[in-house]
């Protein structure tokens, strides 16, 4: 019991320490951006007035961190603990992400509204590597140096070499334009996420059809499995019921660590297909605005997601591996 206290201290002090350095460098990154929100959304005509209204009504006139740079002397002066890094920090421990300098709206409800259908993308895009991979993979795998262990590799050597932002205009062409069968983009009706997902879960796919292939290689040389087949068990009963089982462990692995980045990479893919998600909030009103706050949200919403992926993916793992729990 104590020990299971302390991993789960542990894993709670991790996760905040990564959203403290999350929100840290988002921070400071957004504010060495050349332009400024003022300018950005009021225009290259906003009075001088008008700046000074909107700085202070979204509490831009106060300094940004606790030191910054001081031009007259060239070096650094100290602000004071009245600065919009600390105020910001207090709005989150209240759950309070801030308001949308654009459209003053809470940036909580904008990223909510978004974000069903970014984490809907990404769970359809694994969906479609997974059975692309699993089957590809296995069959490589068990056909080791053959001729379709070489075409299974030059499929997902493809796939890795082929990114986004051609994938997806070529299946808007072909499915979209040629044959008619998709929407070249939206997101309004449930098929619009065909070709959005076929194009983000083939880079994946061909990464997983590797590793699968790998781990089939290297379970078919345990004694276990001269064992099974000793017992009289069909080859299809050996490969899927032990040799996938105990070889998924690693697959599990990219998975987790892939679903940040289907997160991150589903920008492009938005962006291609207008698929009004999270990463097309991020780029087009957050990023291209300079919504600085709408800009911390979106990231610490993906960081949060990022981090249970992986408490997920530990779950998994003992579930796989009961000898992992013990460890």
């Amino acid at each position: 019991m104590k020990f299971r206290l302390l991993k789960l201290a542990r894993q709670v002090a991790l996760i905040l320490l990564v959203i403290w350095t999350v929100v840290s460098l988002v921070t400071l990154l957004i504010e060495i951006v050349p332009g400024t929100p003022a300018t950005t959304i009021l225009g290259e005509t906003a009075t001088q007035e008008q700046i000074e209204n909107f700085n202070r009504k979204h509490g831009l006139d106060k300094p940004a961190f606790f030191f910054g740079f001081d031009q007259e002397n060239g070096g650094l002066k100290w602000n004071g603990a009245d600065n919009r890094y600390v105020d910001y920090w207090a709005g989150l421990l209240h759950g309070d992400l801030g308001k949308s300098f654009r459209t003053d709206r809470p940036v909580l409800d904008m990223i909510l509204e978004r974000y069903p259908s970014t984490i809907e993308l990404a769970l359809a895009s694994m969906f479609v590597a997974i059975v692309i991979a699993i089957p590809l993979g296995v069959l490589a795998g068990t056909n080791k140096n053959t001729l379709i262990d070489n075409a299974a590799s030059f499929v997902a050597l493809l796939g890795i070499s082929l990114p986004t932002f051609v994938i997806g205009p070529f299946l808007v062409y072909f499915f979209a334009v040629k044959l008619r069968w998709f929407s070249p983009m939206g997101s309004a009706n449930p098929e619009d996420i065909v070709l959005p997902a076929i194009t983000l879960g083939a880079a994946l796919s061909a990464i997983l059809t590797r590793m699968v292939r790998s781990s089939v290689i290297e379970e078919l040389g345990e004694d276990y499995v001269r064992t099974a087949r000793a017992k009289g068990l069909s080859e299809r009963t050996v490969v899927y019921k032990h040799v996938l089982k105990n070889g998924l462990i690693p697959v599990v692995t990219v998975l987790g660590l892939q679903l940040g980045v289907l997160l991150a990479g589903a920008i492009i893919t938005e962006k291609i297909f207008g698929w009004q998600g999270l990463g097309l909030l991020l780029l087009e009103d957050g990023i291209g605005k300079r919504d600085y706050r709408l800009v911390q949200g979106c990231v610490l919403v993906i960081s949060i997601t990022y981090i249970l992926a992986n408490s997920i993916t530990d779950f998994v793992y003992s579930r796989l591996d009961p000898r992992i729990r013990l460890s």
